[in-house]
């Protein structure tokens, strides 16, 4: 098959992008900054979402590929780059131009969007999503838990803070996670892309197969046995911090990461054990073993981009 990857340079593309190459399809990466050159499997576009807002933007893409896969996002909104934009215009009018050329589109999204959100962030996912379900009622959607991998920024910054002696857990993070390896994902995209198109689900969770408060998780990562003093943060200070994170565009905890620990980030009943289904094997579990202290100094330089 010939796929495009569109945000095959971050976190989940570069895994989907690998898992699509292992299968042997002819990927092309849709980035921000493309290189020129190619290597028999893999080229590269450049593709930025928040010019291509329309389905005429998408046809020739269409034409062209069997799949297109969306794995691009932002954290935070920068200069034109809106959450509208990349969130909802561009999946939507991507999502349209498949439907006329019946190619397949498999959107990669977010577990635990709710309506009432007051996060740009969230609110445009979720709004994203219904406007593909309209436009595209063939499209995947696909909604991951809490992911883990060497490469993550915000995997990264997770195991860096299971270290620390003292847990910061704010008073409001009551929902349960179900973490899954970020390389598993890009497996289990990779078989939706190449099942028939009468198998493919409408949408699907995907998370592990373990369930976790978010202190739990902390401690599961930690490699000292001893268990870290857990002090609890006020909501509101949390808040607080989260708005000048989100103003200051560091760290990776932002208004729409608190808005989601608030509620479960678990798959649903029927889709428990989809994972599994998609692998063809039980999922990793949560393991210091596949980060190693060599792999996570590595990784700490690079920067995730789409």
């Amino acid at each position: 098959m010939k796929v495009l990857v569109s945000g095959g340079k971050g976190f989940i593309g570069r895994n989907v992008v690998k898992a699509l190459v292992a299968r042997g399809n002819h990927v092309s990466i849709g980035t921000r900054h493309a290189r020129a050159a190619s290597n028999g499997a893999l080229a590269e576009r450049e593709i930025r979402l928040h010019t291509r807002i329309r389905a005429d933007d998408w046809h020739a893409e269409a034409t062209e590929f069997d799949v297109i896969v969306n794995c691009a996002g932002i954290l935070r909104a920068r200069w034109k780059e809106t959450f509208d934009a990349v969130y909802r215009q561009a999946p939507v009018a991507i999502a349209t131009a498949c439907a006329e050329h019946s190619t397949r589109f498999v959107h990669v999204t977010a577990l635990g969007l709710h309506a009432s959100a007051s996060s740009g962030f969230i609110t445009a996912k979720l709004a994203g999503e219904i406007g593909i379900a309209a436009a595209n009622p063939a499209a995947c959607i696909v909604r991951p838990s809490l992911l883990d991998g060497p490469d993550g920024y915000g995997a990264r910054w997770l195991r860096r803070v299971a270290q620390w002696p003292v847990h910061f857990v704010p008073s409001d993070a009551f929902g349960r996670l179900a973490p899954l390896d970020v390389g598993e994902l890009g497996e289990a995209i990779a078989a939706l892309c190449a099942c028939e198109a009468s198998a493919s689900p409408a949408s699907v969770e995907l998370g592990g197969e373990h369930r976790f408060a978010m202190t739990e998780y902390l401690h599961a990562l930690r490699r000292n046995p001893k268990p870290a003093i857990r002090l609890t943060v006020p909501a509101w200070l949390v808040r607080c911090v989260a708005h000048l994170f989100d103003a200051l565009h560091v760290t990776p905890l932002s208004w729409g990461h608190q808005e989601l620990m608030r509620r479960d980030n678990v798959p649903c009943a029927a889709d428990t054990y989809a994972l599994r289904r998609w692998l063809g094997r039980a999922p990793s579990p949560v393991s210091l073993s596949r980060v190693t202290d060599k792999t996570l100094s590595e990784a700490l330089p690079a920067v995730n981009s789409v």
